[in-house]
C-alpha cells in the first residue's frame, strides 16, 4: 500500500502550548458559505454562524489559561488570536492558601488541540441542530505571533475582514 508524504503543517520542534499569541485559519470544505453572509461590510450570521460564535466563547471558558484575543467569522471560514498562557496555573497556585494540587495536574492544551476542540464541538453542534452536511476541511493554517508589532496588523486584518470581503 502506497501511503501519500503530507505536507507539514505544523512547525517542527515548536512547542505550541508556550506561553505567547497564535493566529489561525479554518476554512469551511469546499468554501461552502456556511456561516452568513456579508452585507454592508459586516456579517450577518446565520444559525450556522451563531453557533460558530458561542462555541468561540465557549472555548475561552472551558480553558481558563487562554485569552480570546480578536475573532471574526466569515461565510466560509472563521480567523482568530488566541494567547495561550502556559503559566496559569503556576501563578494562580502561588500564595493561594486553598490547595492546589488539582490544578497543578492540569494539562496546558497546545493549539493544535484547542482549536480541534472547537471544530469538533462546532460540528457537533450544527449538526445536532439538523444541518448534517457541515464540515470542516481537514486541518488549518496557523501563525506564531512573534512580536506586538505583527499582533498590531493581524488584529487590524482580522477586524477588517469583512470590509474587504469580495464574495468569492
Amino acid at each position: 500500500m502506497l501511503l501519500h508524504n503530507r505536507k507539514r503543517l505544523r512547525l517542527l520542534g515548536f512547542n505550541y502550548s508556550r506561553k505567547r499569541h497564535y493566529f489561525f485559519t479554518i476554512v469551511v470544505k469546499d468554501r461552502f458559505h456556511s456561516f452568513g453572509l456579508i452585507k454592508n461590510k459586516s456579517i450577518c450570521l446565520s444559525a450556522n454562524g451563531i453557533i460558530a460564535r458561542e462555541q468561540w466563547h465557549w472555548l475561552g471558558r472551558q480553558y481558563p489559561y487562554i485569552d480570546l484575543n480578536s475573532f471574526v467569522i466569515m461565510p466560509d471560514h472563521v480567523h482568530g488570536i488566541i494567547f495561550i498562557n502556559s503559566d496559569y496555573y503556576i501563578n494562580n497556585c502561588a500564595g493561594n492558601s486553598r490547595d492546589c494540587s488539582q490544578q497543578e495536574i492540569q494539562k496546558i492544551k497546545p493549539l493544535p488541540e484547542l482549536i480541534g476542540a472547537y471544530k469538533t464541538t462546532v460540528s457537533k453542534r450544527i449538526h445536532l441542530a439538523g444541518d448534517l452536511t457541515f464540515k470542516w476541511q481537514n486541518s488549518y493554517h496557523d501563525h506564531i505571533i512573534r512580536n506586538m508589532v505583527e499582533l498590531g496588523r493581524i488584529k487590524h486584518y482580522i477586524e477588517t475582514n469583512p470590509e474587504r470581503w469580495n464574495g468569492l
